[in-house]
Formats: structure tokens, C-alpha cells, sequence
């Protein structure tokens, strides 16, 4: 009798059927939300991922790209691209940043937008029609660590570029040598 009780509780306050696919999933399947019954989302994160693509799709991402224009949505991409060097996502790099540190978000968020450096280069990127190579780039002064403060530095796109090329010719002469 208490299996079927359990079953049955597990059916009403644990299960939740997707309004999109008509599947019944656990509710930490759906986001949360203070705005329905049960404190999550009708609709699957997986369906509801789906529609974010389609919708992205359909409107050539346009929201997205309107948002990266902004300080902090510029900085919320840099710190992804950060986090995907880190975590291999970023795969062709991966060698360059595994085993290395970074620093929380919010940590990142408050030493950006607490950096002259990084408001002068993105006002200059701004005024400049988002010209790519003047774009506001995080520099790690010692490559051999990982993204922390202290050896971080906020320099154009370009120069950044520029400064891993001449890197990697040093490696290079240094391995011929041998």
C-alpha cells in the first residue's frame, strides 16, 4: 500500500506532462518559474530549446546580436568564450587553456566594468561601427596562467592577435633551435 501512495504522490508533485511533446518528465525537467502553479515552466527545456532555435532562426538572431552591442552583454560573450577555452568546447585551443583557472562571472563582470581600460576600448569600438579588430579583448599576461586578476588585461582584438602571433614564432625559433 505504501508503494502505490508513493507512486501516486510521485505522479502529482513530481511529474508534469510537457504542453509541447505531451510527454510526462520529471519536473527538474522544466525551468522554474513564479508564474505557474507548480513553480515551473509548462513546457520542456528540451522543447523549449527547440523553439528558441526556431525563433533565433527566424529572426537572424537579432536580439542576441542588439544585446552584444551593449557593455555587459558584450562582456557575458567574452566570459562564454572564456569558459569554452577552459572547458575544451573551444576544441582547436583546448591545449593552450586546459588545467587553467578563471574566475567566478561575477567577479569578471565587477573587474570589467570597474576597468578604465576596458570602457575606453569599448567606446572606441562603439564609435568605430563595431569594427572587429578594435573590439575589447582579455589578454592573459602570463599565457602559462589561467584567467584571474592579475593577469588579466584588457587590450584591442588586434593587439591581442598580434601578441599570440609573436608568441608562437618564439615557440616555433625556440623548437627549431633544438
Amino acid at each position: 500500500m505504501f508503494n502505490t501512495n508513493l507512486v501516486y504522490l510521485k505522479k502529482i508533485y513530481f511529474m508534469k506532462t510537457c504542453k509541447k511533446c505531451n510527454i510526462e518528465k520529471d519536473l527538474n525537467q522544466f525551468a522554474k518559474t513564479n508564474q505557474r502553479k507548480l513553480g515551473v515552466d509548462n513546457i520542456c527545456r528540451l522543447c523549449r530549446n527547440i523553439l528558441q532555435i526556431e525563433y533565433r532562426r527566424k529572426t537572424n538572431n537579432i536580439a542576441t546580436k542588439k544585446y552584444e552591442k551593449t557593455k555587459r552583454g558584450f562582456l557575458t560573450r567574452l566570459y562564454r568564450n572564456m569558459v569554452s577555452r577552459i572547458s575544451g568546447v573551444q576544441k582547436a585551443k583546448y591545449h593552450l587553456y586546459k588545467g587553467k583557472t578563471i574566475l567566478d562571472k561575477t567577479l569578471f563582470y565587477e573587474w570589467a566594468l570597474n576597468n578604465e581600460t576596458f570602457h575606453l576600448l569599448f567606446n572606441e569600438y562603439e564609435k568605430q561601427n563595431y569594427d572587429r579588430k578594435l573590439a575589447p579583448s582579455v589578454d592573459r599576461i602570463d599565457s602559462e596562467g589561467g584567467y584571474f586578476i592579475g593577469n588579466m588585461e584588457f587590450v584591442t582584438h588586434s593587439e591581442n592577435s598580434r601578441r599570440g602571433a609573436i608568441k608562437k614564432k618564439l615557440i616555433y625559433e625556440s623548437t627549431k633551435e633544438i
